[in-house]
């Protein structure tokens, strides 16, 4: 089992004022998962999504951004 830590990035796109998520991709291959918190809460909640379920996300981000 690995011990490898997320490594926290926001998109390039977050220039919107705080309302941001942070996102780890690299524990896609060791985990099968995508963290993704409250960048202005970093110690906060984690949400630890399968990577369908973000793919999802972001799909349905690009069909509803104004």
């Amino acid at each position: 089992m690995t011990t490898e830590s997320p490594r926290w990035f926001k998109s390039s796109y977050s220039d919107n004022g705080g309302a941001c998520i942070e996102v780890a991709t690299n524990l896609i291959t060791s985990h099968g998962v995508i963290p993704v918190r409250d960048s202005k809460n970093p110690n906060g909640p984690v949400l630890a999504l399968p990577v369908d379920a973000w793919a999802g996300l972001v799909e349905f981000a690009r069909q509803t951004a104004v």
